[in-house]
């Protein structure tokens, strides 16, 4: 039995010639959708560090980063660091990226519906974020269940 290292099981085993045109289809939009949700959060995590920074004055005008609340600030930092490292997970379409992602985007909707003063939840984003989720849970299902 062979044994698949960390991301083979989306990009599937690396034999030449096996694939079918119709297998490597889930797969191939799975790595696609991985990788346009990597920029987008990898965006993010440096909009977050913008802010810490002081750059984010451009985005978010308001006082500096030091004199806000602790509450904002330990917003800030978490999604700082945690989205960057979620956006290489997902680069890279390692397993565990995919999981911080998903931390990442339940953790913004639960921090959003708890603390609607410190992390604004329009619909849209609602609506988007359980979009992404399901279409990320579609398209690992599909290449997982696809024939090889």
């Amino acid at each position: 039995m062979a044994v698949l290292r960390d991301g083979e099981v989306l990009r599937g085993p690396a034999q030449a010639g096996e694939a079918k045109k119709r297998g490597i289809r889930w797969r191939l939009i799975l790595v696609w959708l991985l990788r346009l949700l990597s920029v987008v959060w990898i965006g993010k995590g440096l909009m977050h560090w913008a802010t810490i920074l002081g750059l984010g004055l451009v985005f978010e005008p308001g006082p500096a980063f030091e004199t806000r609340p602790l509450t904002f600030q330990a917003i800030t930092v978490y999604f700082a660091v945690f989205d960057l490292v979620a956006g290489v997970g997902l680069w890279l379409t390692a397993t565990w990226g995919g999981v911080l992602w998903l931390l990442a985007a339940v953790s913004q909707l639960l921090l959003g519906f708890f603390f609607p003063r410190w992390l604004t939840l329009s619909p849209a984003l609602i609506g988007t974020y359980v979009a992404l989720m399901l279409a990320y849970f579609l398209a690992t299902w599909a290449a997982e269940n696809q024939e090889s």
